[in-house]
């Protein structure tokens, strides 16, 4: 039988590196080795996330590592350059072998190789001998009759002997598995084409022949030239669109490796309202849009339902939900301050917007980054991460806030804690900090107030640090501005330490009163961030530790420590409520929840001098705006690929489980009547069934009328 071959087409004339180069193109080995590496690439487009910004990239991998993926397009490995061209060579190194060996596998499938001469079937693994009753003609048609009975294609060949007359009985079944080769490879060659036509190969053969030209930069979409825009009968595309709830648009966004290209749609989408529903965990369960799609040429409009999973089309065009975002959502802000000069005020804006607030001297811009109303947490001990869809765990990055915290090994679960405001605040020099804060105070489920979460990060590739502020009865934080203003006035601060001295010492002991005051007011000052200690002012429980290890010996400092706190306590209880008094209110019971509302507010006081922002903007109002993110396609290779994955698994299937087999039987003169019978079978894989069909052909053919020999 004919095997494929892996070598290459071999020509007769030209140079010897024309020859060998053709040669190369059209061997087997050499699409092999295209293919290896297209997968190779494809595992890493797979793992390496594609068209993120710069930024993602070099912070996730560091400088070096981002400018060779960058270099290399490993960021867009499937628009790549060189991965179209690989598929390029896939395709015209497959197509070569394919044109190569099909005429040879065609003209094997129509060859019976009746020609075969009787002493080669002693060669075959599978063979027998028999004398059969009838003569050579006779038994001739009787095997090949029950050959083509059973399915087999037969074709007979008479041939002089010494003997007489003999007849050789030549018969195939099976060639279904040669037209799987045939199927395989022209699956490859289409579904790689496919690939070129959905892929970016003809949108960058308009960059490269048809004067457009990538763009990166930024400003509005209106404004881009006209060589950025790719016309609405560009034959092949995929982009995004991004349209917010009661607006249109009809601008696809073409991400590149080194920017967009703008795809003009012949219709415009506009978003009337986007549907999300959410499972327990946080996670959405269904998000959907309700479309009206206007024909920018006819003027119809149709209304169409978009979910995950379930597009519309329309003028060959592919519209898929692909994500949600926020359009512009409307939010007031409440700026608290964190510091001695900075005053609250309120602050408008919109998601994706700035705004400019000062710090003394010095300007900050407010850029609201993102509004989320849903906001499920997971605060088990076991768990490793949030379960919201971002992925943050309160659970895990309280442990790493600002200031020390209580911990808790109370059973938790899954929860929203309500709405929450993420910004940026950057200085004048370009840096930037990130933050978080909740709306609502989150109730920590161990056994103290609840708390208003204050976040910041540094970079975005670590998680947020929280700030905790204790939540007042009301579920405000006013109880505990007013004590945070109050620690920053020195007159206020003396009188809570007189309120102190006159509950703690009795009358009559002048030295002891004055004694205490001197440590009530220290340690207030301290606290309070007044008093410098070795050169620095500080505050908070570090300025109380600085100043232990400064002026107390070792020996004592515990002793000196537990002294201290505890007239620090008092006196931050005395100035709470001197506070109050001066806001008209009733000081606070002495009961339990007062206690851990008292100590959750130093600790929230310490942590105060360690946010890096002036004012922590807190989320009083908004009004939400949905947007979805919708990825529009026009892929006319989809039917191409379609067609060449039927083929691929059709031919897959007929070459591991179709056997091409061959009998031959040659029927020889014996004696006056008999027959001398020689049997063989070739198969393109000897295994069991092999052998089982073989049995049963032999038994079939030759033991019925004579004695077999194998």
């Amino acid at each position: 039988m004919t095997e494929a071959s892996t070598q290459g087409i071999e020509l007769e004339h030209g140079s010897r590196f024309v020859r060998g180069a053709v040669e190369l193109l059209s061997s087997m080995r050499f699409a092999i080795s295209l293919l290896t590496v297209i997968c190779i690439a494809s595992v890493i487009g797979t793992v390496l996330k594609q068209h993120e910004p710069i930024p993602n990239y070099v912070n996730q991998f560091g400088p070096f590592w981002a400018d060779a993926f960058l270099t290399l397009q490993l960021n867009a490995v499937y628009s790549a350059w060189w991965f179209l061209l690989i598929l390029a060579f896939l395709v015209v190194s497959t197509t070569l072998c394919i044109a190569r060996n099909t005429p040879k596998i065609l003209a094997d499938l129509k060859s019976f190789k009746e020609s075969i001469r009787e002493q080669s079937l002693q060669a075959f693994h599978h063979k027998a001998e028999a004398v059969l009753a009838h003569g050579p003609r006779a038994e001739a048609d009787r095997i090949g009759g029950a050959l083509a009975a059973s399915g087999w294609k037969v074709r007979l060949q008479e041939r002089d002997t010494t003997s007489g007359r003999g007849v050789m009985v030549a018969a195939r079944a099976g060639g279904a598995g040669k037209i799987g080769y045939i199927a395989a490879h022209s699956a490859i060659v289409l579904i790689c084409l496919g690939g070129l036509f959905d892929g970016d190969l003809i949108v960058r053969a308009q960059t490269w022949l048809g004067g457009k030209s990538v763009y990166s930069g930024g400003g509005m979409i209106a404004d881009v030239k006209p060589e950025h825009w790719l016309p609405a009968s560009n034959p092949t595309f995929r982009g995004n669109v991004f349209v917010p709830e009661g607006q249109q648009s009809s601008t696809a966004i073409l991400s590149q490796s080194d920017g967009i290209l703008l795809q003009d749609l012949p219709f415009t989408i506009e978003l009337k309202k986007f549907i999300v529903e959410y499972y327990s965990t946080g996670m959405p369960k269904l998000f959907a849009s309700d479309v009206v799609l206007h024909d920018r040429a006819t003027g119809e409009k149709l209304e169409r339902r978009i979910e995950v999973n379930h597009p519309a089309s329309y003028k060959g065009i592919e519209i898929y939900q692909a994500s949600f975002e926020d359009g512009g959502s409307a939010v007031t802000l409440k700026a608290v301050p964190m510091r001695a000069a900075a005053k609250p005020f309120e602050l408008n804006g919109v998601i994706g917007g700035k705004s400019e607030i000062t710090n003394g001297n010095e300007k900050l811009t407010v850029e609201y980054t993102g509004l989320r109303v849903i906001n499920v947490e997971n605060f088990g001990e076991a768990s490793a991460s949030g379960a919201d869809v971002r992925r943050v765990d309160l659970g895990h990055t309280l442990e790493q806030r600002l200031g020390a915290a209580d911990k808790s090994s109370k059973g938790r679960e899954l929860r929203n804690v309500g709405p929450s405001i993420s910004y940026k605040l950057r200085d004048a020099s370009g840096q930037a900090r990130e933050y978080s804060n909740y709306m609502l105070p989150v109730d920590m489920q161990d056994g103290g107030p609840k708390m208003f979460l204050l976040g910041v990060r540094d970079t975005p590739g670590e998680p947020f640090r929280y700030l905790r502020i204790p939540a007042d009865q009301d579920g405000s934080m006013q109880d505990f501005l007013r004590l945070h203003e109050a620690l920053l006035d020195p007159a206020q601060r003396e009188r809570a330490v007189q309120r102190y001295v006159s509950q703690v010492v009795e009358p009559g002991k002048p030295e002891l009163v004055k004694q205490l005051a001197e440590s009530a007011n220290r340690a207030l000052d301290l606290f309070a961030g007044a008093e410098p200690v070795g050169g620095k002012k500080t505050g908070g429980l570090q300025a109380i530790a600085d100043f232990m290890e400064e002026a107390v010996p070792a020996a004592e400092r515990e002793k000196a420590a537990g002294v201290l706190m505890r007239i620090l306590a008092g006196a931050v209880a005395e100035l709470d409520a001197e506070a109050r008094a001066g806001a008209g209110l009733k000081p606070l019971p002495a009961d339990e929840a007062t206690g851990r509302y008292m100590n959750q507010a130093m600790l929230a006081l310490s942590d105060m001098y360690f946010y890096p922002a002036p004012v922590a903007l807190e989320l009083k109002d908004f009004k939400q705006v949905q947007a979805s993110v919708f990825q529009v396609a026009r892929a006319p290779g989809k039917t191409v690929v379609y067609l060449g994955c039927l083929l691929l698994i059709l031919g897959i299937f007929a070459m591991l489980y179709v056997r091409e087999r061959r009998v031959w039987v040659w029927l020889a003169p014996a004696g006056a009547d008999g027959t001398e019978a020689r049997m063989a079978m070739s198969t393109s894989r000897n295994t069991l069934d092999a052998d089982r069909e073989f049995d049963l052909l032999k038994r079939r053919l030759l033991a019925a009328e004579g004695e077999t020999k194998t």
